[in-house]
């Protein structure tokens, strides 16, 4: 069978709970019949009717974050610095440093869609679910994690689905050399809705945004809103996920991919 591409992102669209009200992106949607003018401004004496169809170009005018969207979060996006734990830290790489060499490497896969709404993930958790799938981890693999979420992409209640990876989870996998994980979840971390009520009963600091804190000893990217993923194979395909260049940016957009050689 020939090479199969598989979209694992979800589109950059306004009017989905893809983020949270405060969050979400806005577009604005120009047509052929609405943009003479612009085209005229570039060329006087120009009349619409001299056009094909009298029909200008289409674009759009986007209001959005780097966090919009299927996106690559940058360890500068986690914490200033980074590396605590692999001797002197250094300052955190912004998403336009992140070497291009991590972005494009055999993936696996993780099944977490089994755990519950808020549940965060432990280093047991991935120790046996790559026992379940017979896999030992290598350097630079690009691990992705299937949760509940995303099946629930679009729907009101999607930013507050699926589970998360806490802190030992995420060393578990960046001590080992992975660089770059993803989600498909709104977060990395366990949705906020969740953490904020465990927050209120315990006032333990430490479990908020404990995944993405885990940049700060290892410097790793993360990718979230992931889609798809329950298309994937656990091993034997690769994943492209190159982030837009967003000078000093904490995070980039991303078409990522899942390529199969059938």
């Amino acid at each position: 069978m020939p090479r199969q591409i598989i979209d694992i992102s979800i589109p950059l669209e306004a009017d989905v709970a893809s983020d949270p009200p405060v969050a979400l992106p806005k577009i604005q949607y120009m047509r052929h019949d609405q943009t003479f003018e612009r085209i005229a401004s570039f060329f006087p004496g120009l009349k619409q009717s001299d056009l094909p169809d009298g029909a200008g170009w289409a674009l759009e005018k986007v209001e959005i974050t780097t966090h919009n969207g299927t996106h690559l979060d940058a360890p500068y996006h986690f914490h200033p610095t980074m590396d605590h734990a692999l001797g002197t830290p250094k300052p955190a790489a912004t998403i336009d440093q992140i070497p291009l060499d991590w972005c494009f490497q055999p993936g696996v896969k993780l099944d977490f869609r089994h755990f519950p709404d808020g549940y965060v993930a432990t280093a047991n958790d991935v120790e046996d679910e790559l026992k379940r799938i017979g896999h030992t981890l290598k350097p630079l693999e690009i691990v992705v994690v299937n949760t509940s979420a995303g099946a629930k992409y679009g729907a009101p209640d999607f930013v507050d689905s699926g589970c998360g990876m806490g802190r030992d989870a995420t060393l578990y996998l960046t001590e080992r050399g992975v660089r770059v994980t993803g989600i498909d979840g709104w977060s990395w971390d366990a949705p906020f809705s969740f953490t904020a009520k465990r927050y209120a009963r315990d006032h333990d600091p430490k479990i908020i945004w404990e995944g993405h804190k885990a940049g700060r000893d290892i410097g790793y990217c993360h990718l979230e809103k992931l889609h798809n993923l329950e298309a994937l194979p656990a091993i034997g395909f690769m994943i492209s996920c190159f982030p837009v260049k967003v000078k000093g940016g904490s995070a980039g957009w991303t078409r990522a991919v899942a390529i199969l050689d059938n």
